[in-house]
């Protein structure tokens, strides 16, 4: 069983950079696929961007390739998501998630078996 605790949320204006962070408690860490999903107001849940156990895969959204970067630490636990040219756009609560190799093609997030409780995210344009 994972806890995940995002932190790094904040209000930059746009064209300004973010690094979230996603601490996990679960000691096999480095079992799970991590991604990250955000949700604005009046919208559904979007995925953002996923990452293979080992780090070795990435893949993102269209709307945020480019500009944002996924990585993860095994040794600390946590994973990463860099966000830069941030965009009024980018506004929302961002999750993370763990699951298991099957999640990573899931954009959905059905497959994510565990979720942080979000850190909002506020671009001013």
């Amino acid at each position: 069983q994972a806890q995940l605790v995002e932190s790094g949320g904040g209000l930059v204006q746009a064209g300004g950079s973010l690094r979230l962070s996603c601490a996990a408690s679960a000691r096999t860490f480095s079992i799970y696929v991590m991604g990250w999903f955000r949700l604005a107001p009046g919208k559904e849940r979007e995925f953002v961007a996923t990452i293979s156990r080992s780090g070795a895969r990435t893949y993102y959204a269209t709307s945020v390739k480019g500009r944002f970067t996924i990585s993860r630490d095994n040794a600390k636990n946590t994973v990463y998501l860099q966000m830069n040219s941030l965009k009024p756009e980018d506004t929302a609560v961002y999750y993370c998630a763990a699951g298991p190799d099957a999640a990573f093609s899931s954009v959905s997030g059905r497959l994510y078996d565990y979720w942080g409780q979000g850190t909002q995210v506020t671009v001013s344009s």
